[in-house]
């Protein structure tokens, strides 16, 4: 068995493990840590190793066959193949939560990467040094260098970049650095970039259903304080911009209470799904009907939400994904906002 095989397999991960193992020994291949015809575990071998189910990981050698990353032979095991599958470009994909939004936009990059690529995703949970240590530890490995930049301070508010957060996307090569979602135009170079603008995404929003928003005495921004993975400050500042400029009364709550005092006809805005959830279910309890006694907008689009006709104001998250890919496979050094939406349906 070759003593090269070390499969690393992230518990945390909301990637499957089957899935680990493959890009694993594939990652192994292209980094020239496994040689072509180099014997590796077999399915027992590595099920007891890495203390997984013999199915799993029959499951990846499976795909790895298929892929040619693999061969079997009859009496002896498996051993690397010669392939030309392994690989085109290698990314390192660095993004500071697992959820769903930010899941979109990593899927819908490696699916439009196909074949000409093999994407490592890490996960850094807003904290400065794990962002620190994957870059650090990383310098060199890859083609391309994917980063998402979002960051918390010592009171748990939402910080773009930090010094040493800095100083770490510095040393990254600027022909392979992209950064996705949130940008900072300070960085020098040459570098590629697809990106929200945060206050004059919702400013804007919020402009296109102004007609519909006059029928509500009160605009009410359900903006969360203290989060483990904390929001930008820049949707508060855009919402308050907004309310001035277009002389509507407002307020800013950190949560959906329970037992809310639903007076006159408000309109909220929530950012996290539980704050929606119970929004509706108190809605839904007090026979109230939204959009004409409570109206209700959510940040970010997903397909539950349309399907219970919640209006949204929404970056696409497809769009930015898509577009990261491109930006890789052609090599562009571009700085790129990405489309935000407003999206009305009967929820106001």
């Amino acid at each position: 068995m070759s003593q090269n095989v070390h499969i690393s397999i992230n518990e945390d991960s909301r990637i499957p493990k089957y899935k680990q193992i493959v890009d694993s020994i594939i990652d192994d291949v292209a980094k020239g840590k496994l040689k072509i015809g180099e014997k590796i575990p077999s399915i027992n071998e590595l099920s007891e190793s890495a203390y997984l189910s013999r199915d799993t990981v029959e499951k990846a050698y499976k795909i790895l066959k298929e892929r040619k990353v693999i061969i079997s032979v009859k009496g002896k095991g498996y051993y690397t193949a010669k392939t030309e599958l392994i690989s085109k470009i290698n990314v390192f994909f660095l993004v500071n939560k697992p959820s769903s939004y930010k899941m979109m936009i990593f899927n819908h990059f490696v699916n439009t990467l196909g074949v000409n690529a093999h994407v490592n995703l890490y996960i850094y949970h807003c904290e400065e040094s794990l962002f620190v240590n994957a870059i650090e530890k990383n310098l060199g490995a890859y083609n391309y260098y994917v980063i998402m930049p979002h960051f918390k301070d010592n009171d748990f508010n939402h910080v773009s970049f930090t010094p040493e957060v800095l100083k770490a996307i510095e040393r990254i090569p600027k022909d392979q650095l992209l950064m996705v979602d949130n940008t900072k135009p300070e960085i020098k170079g040459n570098y590629g970039s697809i990106y929200q603008d945060f206050k004059e995404d919702i400013y804007n929003a919020l402009i296109e259903g102004k007609e519909k928003l006059k029928k509500y005495e009160k605009l009410i921004l359900v903006y969360p304080e203290k989060l483990s993975h904390p929001y930008p400050r820049r949707i508060l500042h855009g919402f308050r911009q907004f309310c001035m400029q277009y002389d509507f009364e407002y307020e800013i709550l950190n949560e959906i209470y329970e037992d809310m005092e639903f007076e006159g006809k408000d309109v909220y805005i929530t950012i996290e799904e539980m704050d929606l959830v119970n929004l509706v279910r108190q809605i839904r309890e007090r026979n109230l009907t939204m959009g004409k006694d409570v109206g209700v907008i959510s940040y970010n689009e997903t397909p539950l939400k349309e399907l219970l006709g919640i209006t949204v104001i929404s970056t696409d998250f497809k769009a930015m994904g898509e577009t990261a890919a491109y930006m890789v496979l052609k090599n562009k050094k571009e700085k790129v906002k990405n489309v935000f939406k407003y999206i009305e349906r009967n929820s106001v």
